[in-house]
């Protein structure tokens, strides 16, 4: 069985696509998308990198079912993708929305495709792609040997999440699923079926995260976390007993063990790990959704850095408890933050500096040169641990997964753009939206790079080699 290949796009990118695709005037039109990848052992990710449209008047032929332009136009961008090592998509529109590739696409895929792997020299996927008036879009790619093998998702990282697999027989949806079928539509449900989400940290609201996703119907879930059950978290861990505490069970075993009772059909791939291993970092790298339940900053810097390199939507979970050390509570509140590639970061949105990125890796790879630095007054501002409490922690993953939802199957009043970001209090009793704003300086020239060395460009991963 071969590996199948997908390709991911921002949001921008798709809005750029869409508008450069289908001017309005019912002609064909035509760009080239250069994209990074992650060669993986589950999946072949082609991430788009770069959009270059073919200016509409140097085309030879523009009509409502063909499109031709002089090849000398494009050397240029064959000759960028052959420096970076890029892969090469050809899409055009079907302004008329002919649901596949026509006939003279095919000739002009023969002859296109072999010309640029050709010009490429490096043996990589290239391949062709169609948009419909809908802005929905499938593909295929060119195998070594000259056959071409169908894309087996196309998916959108945007305000709203699209995904458009490969056309095959619907899913039956399974009895657990069938209210949810009601709800959200059946094809909501297949969908969930055929997603592979990462959920990093299986703790306090990792663990809710995960059950919901799974009893959802999710296809395929990761679970990365590298502790182990301790009896003072029991009390906020789903599926979590005092014996797993006694004999130090992986965190992510016990997840993993709860999902085989449940039975409901999702895959389970638990790395009991880091993240801040490259390996894992090309394991999450190769789902289509990332959840992130950790509290501290450097691993939630590093998730949106992957997520922003490998074009993955990202949802970001915060809790945070304030007591007042005599039995009175100060603040119950939390915020979930949708990150999209090539947006607005934590970074930009002020949740932590730089500064506070390097002080949390100083922490973690030197404790003692840590603990120095705050006894000096380098670092300041240094955060203890905080009170956690398992109602909070679930509301906060119930909040996340219905926003998941909600970008996936868009039921709002107003538009995802509104809800970048909903924080709660309980202390107020309130839920209070932030829109999407502006693209973040360190992280928007990022998107799509994929595989690089060193790894997401930090040099935490120089000494690792890619597989």
């Amino acid at each position: 069985m071969t590996i199948p290949i997908t390709l991911s796009l921002s949001g921008l990118q798709h809005d750029q696509l869409r508008s450069l695709l289908l001017p309005g005037d019912g002609k064909e039109a035509v760009a080239l998308l250069l994209c990074g990848r992650r060669d993986g052992d589950r999946r072949h990710r082609l991430l788009v990198r770069e959009v270059h449209g073919i200016p509409y008047d140097i085309c030879t032929v523009r009509t409502p079912d063909r499109v031709t332009w002089p090849p000398d136009y494009t050397a240029h961008i064959l000759e960028r993708a052959a420096d970076l090592g890029l892969s090469v998509i050809k899409v055009h529109s079907h302004p008329g929305g002919y649901p596949t590739f026509s006939p003279t696409d095919d000739k002009g895929d023969a002859r296109l495709l072999p010309m640029i792997r050709g010009w490429i020299e490096k043996p990589i996927p290239h391949g062709s792609a169609v948009m419909l008036p809908d802005g929905s879009m499938f593909g295929r790619v060119m195998l070594p040997d000259g056959s071409m093998k169908p894309l087996s998702c196309i998916s959108v990282a945007g305000d709203d999440l699209m995904f458009w697999h490969e056309r095959a027989a619907a899913k039956d949806v399974p009895g657990f699923a069938a209210s949810h079928a009601q709800a959200f539509d059946q094809g909501t449900v297949d969908r969930l079926q055929r997603l592979s989400t990462a959920v990093v940290g299986a703790s306090g609201t990792g663990s809710p995260v995960i059950e919901q996703l799974v009893r959802l119907g999710i296809g395929e879930i990761v679970i990365v976390e590298d502790d182990h059950i301790e009896d003072r978290n029991v009390n906020r861990i789903l599926n979590s007993i005092m014996e797993d505490a006694v004999n130090r069970r992986s965190k992510a075993e016990v997840q993993a063990a709860a999902i085989e009772r449940m039975g409901l059909g999702t895959r389970v791939i638990t790395i009991d790990e880091n993240l801040w291993n490259a390996d894992v970092i090309r394991k999450v790298a190769q789902c289509d959704v990332v959840f992130g339940c950790m509290d501290t900053v450097d691993g939630r810097f590093l998730l949106n850095s992957l997520a922003t390199y490998y074009t993955l939507p990202y949802f970001d979970l915060g809790v945070r408890l304030d007591a007042d050390g005599k039995g009175g509570i100060r603040e119950v509140c939390g915020t979930i933050h949708y990150l999209q590639p090539g947006r607005s970061s934590l970074m930009s949105r002020g949740l932590f500096a730089m500064e506070d990125v390097a002080a949390a890796g100083l922490r973690r790879t030197d404790p003692e040169a840590y603990r120095r630095q705050v006894e000096d007054g380098y670092i300041r501002g240094a955060a203890g641990s905080r009170p956690a409490v398992i109602s909070v922690n679930m509301l906060a993953a119930s909040l996340a997964v219905n926003e998941f939802l909600a970008r996936l199957h868009p039921y709002r009043e107003e538009p995802n753009a509104e809800y970048a970001s909903v924080i709660f209090s309980l202390a107020s009793m309130e839920l209070m939206p932030e829109p999407e704003e502006g693209i973040c300086d360190i992280l928007g020239g990022s998107v799509g790079k994929g595989d690089l060395t060193p790894l997401l460009g930090l040099m935490d991963f120089m000494e690792r080699r890619p597989q």
